[in-house]
């Protein structure tokens, strides 16, 4: 089921005019209510109906079309890897909305954040730092939906070589024979904000250190780390498949001692 649905996952900024069923609705919140990530933080999710509420100023500038449903992750602005948790949360019930047919977006900074905060009254505490439209995708792009994904560059990924890496950061990782080679690649496929990819993973035998490369300034001014989302996001697609692989792991702070220039060490998931 997940490797099908990576494989299927696109950023749908077109939506039909098709209403997305109450049951539907339930269902979506009720799995993403239920799922545990692989940190302690605690992420809340709302359903909006823009239709619904009496703040028409609801919306997301132009970008997403058509588009009555969104979902609003919340995290508590203090909580430690509460952002990690929160790309790794939303994502895999992303992908579980696609196995079911529908189509989102993660947003970041192209939707009206202050009236999404008034609308699920946000707590002080609090924050809103993405959320995704949910519907059933239309047909045909509209030219800002195409435009938008030629801009992100969402058809160019960087190669497998760029990412991965085994026993040290000179060596790219030797695909031959290795089962769990899918696994990164469903990990080189998945959403991050404007396509930087910022992950990295440094192979050491059945230990697959994960590392944040970060874009400098890139994102400064939405008040959070994005690119801790992305992480999170990239460990989701990286656990499901090996799931779906038939190996077993968990996640660990494994202090690896093979730092790299530009490059934060996160977490390491190792095989049992």
């Amino acid at each position: 089921m997940w490797i099908d649905s990576i494989k299927k996952r696109t950023s749908t900024r077109t939506y039909d005019q098709r209403p997305l069923e109450s049951s539907i609705k339930r269902e979506i919140l009720d799995y993403l209510n239920s799922t545990t990530g692989p940190f302690g933080a605690k992420v809340k999710f709302y359903l909006v109906n823009i239709e619904d509420s009496s703040n028409k100023k609801l919306g997301t500038y132009g970008v997403i079309k058509s588009a009555k449903n969104f979902i609003a992750a919340v995290t508590e602005k203090k909580e430690p890897r509460s952002l990690e948790q929160l790309g790794y949360v939303l994502e895999k019930g992303i992908l579980y909305a696609t196995s079911l047919g529908l189509g989102t977006c993660w947003l970041a900074g192209t939707f009206k954040r202050q009236e999404f905060i008034n609308t699920i009254e946000l707590k002080e505490e609090e924050e809103l730092p993405v959320i995704t439209p949910i519907g059933y995708p239309r047909d045909k792009r509209s030219v800002v939906d195409s435009f938008m994904r030629f801009a992100a560059g969402s058809n160019n990924r960087k190669d497998f070589k760029e990412l991965f890496f085994e026993g040290s950061w000179n060596n790219e990782v030797n695909q031959k024979d290795k089962k769990y080679i899918q696994a990164l690649e469903m990990l080189r496929l998945a959403p991050s904000a404007s396509n930087k990819q910022p992950w990295r993973v440094l192979v050491d035998n059945e230990k697959f250190h994960f590392y944040l490369a970060r874009n400098k300034g890139y994102g400064e001014g939405l008040g959070y780390d994005v690119q801790k989302i992305d992480i999170g996001i990239a460990m989701c697609h990286f656990e499901l498949t090996m799931q779906e692989l038939g190996f077993k792991g968990k996640w660990k702070e494994d202090n690896p001692k093979k730092d790299k220039e530009s490059c934060e060490y996160i977490i390491s998931f190792i095989i049992e």
